[in-house]
């Protein structure tokens, strides 16, 4: 006859024994109702999101609405249509983001692990056993024995408290955590594109204003030459002036090995062996007109690494709620079933069909502090967990107010640069003129000169600093993501 065990780990082991044919359906009504009393018990905690977002959380974010450039897709906000097929090849090809991709099936994986272990396990086996017997074990019967056996055997966990439950959505969390992770790989990738393409339009620009420097310093030396030879200025000055002509010149070899580094940079981002990058031109650029970055509350949905850190928290919420079941009984269920014989022409006959079933409950009673251990790391966890969320939204309002910042600056120094440009561009128009008629010095015209150069190449680190202002403001707000 089968037994049904009920036991208490380390403190008492007590068997029940009944007859199932006669009393089966009334065993398995009452024990069925036991399930669902018990399922009733569920100790798990409802999640609750952490939502609560300051409306301050970025500068200037008090009077804004709910429309969001983060939310457009990369090709709206990158007009280039290289820039935008970079991109598109980047997302295709990156490996890093590959690499993203691969961690989001493993989470998923284990995902679907914790989903089969709702169901009961079942197993299958076959034998023949061959053993020689002692006179004592025999019983001066016989000195062999051969047993032959066929059978099934379950087993299945009731999830009595919601602890496989809550196991399961902490795998939810950790899958949906990779997926998030892996949208933040893209992010960053589509940023990092547009970063280092506007870097090379910028640098392409700086080397043509260079190079253009360097021949208009060839004919302010030519001048100086004449006006020596005509007694106005010394040697001094044709060799002052030379030396600024160097000067610009040896510049050029080195924003060529920049822009051949940032284009071995984005290759890689490309997936691509290093190579040289088709691409446009600085002037050509064009920016959206109005940067507009919605409320605070709306990184939640479009930030993949404020999702990240909000889903490592629910994760963990779920594993605290997983350490609190562990104090309660855990209920299992075992069958089997099967044919057995010690004669293979047994094997087949009904005597040789043996079945059982056994429920049992295990309580910890002491187990060396391991289950108050685990909780204590658990809400600890959970705890810290809560803390890196809170500070990657900080960060994130810190990103959008400086990215915005950032964009304003760069206008705001366009503008006076602009009258900059122009005043510089007439010094060194008067200065070369009134040194031809001996009424200017050579320096001021050397002095004016390299002004307006390093005020040209600033203008340039200027409009860079404007795209790279729209980027960082993109990436930002989540975009790019989709």
């Amino acid at each position: 006859m089968p037994l049904i065990t009920i036991f208490t780990e380390g403190i008492f082991n007590r068997e029940i024994g009944f007859i199932m044919r006669k009393y089966s359906c009334n065993s398995l009504i009452a024990f069925c109702s036991i399930l669902v009393i018990l399922g009733a018990c569920n100790v798990a905690k409802p999640y609750k999101a952490p939502n609560d977002v300051s409306p301050n959380l970025y500068r200037n974010a008090g009077n804004a609405d709910t429309t969001n450039m983060g939310y457009l897709p990369y090709s709206e906000v990158f007009t280039d249509t290289i820039l935008q097929g970079l991109i598109e090849k980047g997302i295709e090809r990156n490996l890093d983001l590959q690499i993203a991709y691969t961690r989001v099936q493993q989470a998923e994986a284990y995902y679907l692990q914790t989903g089969a272990a709702l169901l009961p396990t079942l197993n299958s086996n076959a034998g023949v056993t061959v053993s020689k017997l002692s006179e004592a074990q025999g019983f001066g019967i016989r000195t062999s024995a051969t047993q032959y056996q066929l059978g099934l055997s379950s087993s299945w966990e009731a999830d009595v408290w919601g602890r496989l439950r809550s196991n399961r959505r902490a795998n939810l969390a950790n899958f949906l955590q990779t997926e998030a992770a892996a949208k933040a790989v893209q992010t960053g990738l589509v940023s990092a594109i547009a970063t280092y393409y506007y870097t090379l339009l910028a640098l392409d620009q700086q080397l043509i204003i260079t190079q253009q420097t360097v021949y208009n310093w060839d004919t302010t030396v030519n001048t100086i030459k004449e006006l020596k030879k005509a007694a106005r200025v010394t040697e001094a000055a044709v060799v002052q002036s030379e030396a600024q002509r160097y000067a610009a010149e040896i510049t050029i070899p080195d924003l060529k090995q920049r822009i051949l580094e940032t284009e071995n940079a984005l290759s890689i981002l490309l997936g691509n062996d290093p190579a040289a990058i088709k691409r446009g031109n600085l002037s050509e650029q064009q920016t959206l007109s109005i940067l507009q970055t919605g409320v605070p509350v709306q990184l939640l949905a479009n930030r993949p690494d404020v999702q990240q850190a909000e889903l490592q928290f629910r994760s963990n919420f779920e594993l605290t709620n997983v350490a609190h079941a562990s104090f309660y009984p855990a209920l299992s269920i075992t069958a089997s079933t099967g044919l057995s014989a010690f004669n293979f022409a047994n094997f087949l006959s009904a005597s040789g069909f043996a079945a059982s079933i056994g429920a049992g409950l295990t309580q910890p009673i002491f187990n060396q502090r391991i289950n108050r251990t685990r909780l204590a790391v658990a809400e600890a966890q959970q705890h810290g967990s809560l803390l890196n969320f809170q500070n990657t939204l900080l960060n994130a309002g810190r990103e959008v107010s400086n990215a915005v910042s950032l964009h304003q600056t760069a206008m705001d120094k366009m503008l006076v640069r602009t009258s900059l440009l122009n005043a510089l561009q007439k010094s060194v128009d008067y200065s070369q003129e009134l040194l031809r008629y001996g009424f200017a010095n050579y320096t001021e015209v050397i002095n004016a000169r390299q002004s307006l150069l390093q005020a040209v190449l600033g203008g340039v680190n200027d409009r860079l600093q404007q795209l790279q202002a729209l980027v960082n403001l993109y990436r930002a707000l989540g975009g790019g993501s989709r």
